[in-house]
């Protein structure tokens, strides 16, 4: 086959991969699969009797993703139980790493860790999980930091899987305020405990592309260009004879 037959076909098939969506297998729901050693004790709304899960794996998706909060499930290994539905605001980080990042909060001695934040590798945002209040003002105090917590009266256990954005528990999750508790007790603002990102990232990534912006659209561009190049001398060779 001559490079004049194969460029069309080559260009083609750089168009069509230029055109074809991205998407990474467990990006987009940041799933993740994570081993505890010990018993933790999670935020949000349990499936009956599931507050502290025991030493074991445990897969974390994001459920629902909105700018300024994020619906985060807890799963049994095999994906087939769903543990826990947390609420969750975004915290930032100044530097990104390749491997997942889960925080816990300080507890007395004998008690369960508590879980307090999940960073997805790679991202600069990561997942602040919110609490009840009641929670919240035991762990500020425990902690001596402020504790993101959520007034809204939500049952913490339920006896069905919660497998929906829109299933009713979710919604109201959604909706719910998010304040912080200083360790005596009173009202914080939401930015004593999360951090947005610095003035100057802002300015530095105004204009740049998403992480997740392809090259592939220059790629088919090159393609239609070694199209056009490729026609353009086969016609004058054929002028030429």
């Amino acid at each position: 086959m001559s490079f004049f037959n194969a460029a069309p076909m080559m260009c083609a098939a750089l168009i069509a991969t230029a055109l074809s969506p991205q998407v990474k297998a467990d990006d987009w729901n940041r799933k993740t699969v994570i081993t505890f050693s010990e018993p933790v004790e999670t935020p949000g709304i349990h499936m009956k009797g599931w507050a502290v899960l025991p030493a074991g794996t445990y897969v974390f998706k994001v459920l629902d993703s909105n700018s300024d909060r994020h619906i985060v499930q807890i799963f049994n290994q095999d994906e087939t139980v769903v543990y826990a539905t947390i609420l969750a605001i975004p915290n930032y980080r100044i530097r990104a790493t390749d491997k997942t990042v889960l925080t816990f909060r300080e507890t007395p001695p004998g008690e369960p860790q508590v879980l307090r934040a999940w960073f997805y590798p790679g991202h600069n945002f990561g997942d602040e999980f919110v609490y009840t209040k009641a929670k919240a003002i035991e762990l500020a105090k425990v902690t001596h930091f402020p504790v993101l917590y959520t007034a809204v009266d939500i049952e913490p256990e339920v006896l069905s899987p919660i497998t929906s954005p829109d299933h009713p528990v979710v919604v109201q999750l959604k909706q719910a305020p998010v304040l912080a508790v200083t360790p005596t007790g009173e009202d914080a603002q939401i930015a004593e405990v999360v951090s947005a990102p610095p003035q100057e990232q802002l300015v530095a990534t105004a204009g740049e592309l998403p992480k997740t912006a392809s090259p592939l659209p220059s790629i088919g561009l090159f393609g239609l260009l070694a199209l056009g190049a490729a026609l353009g001398l086969k016609v004058a060779r054929t002028r030429a004879h």
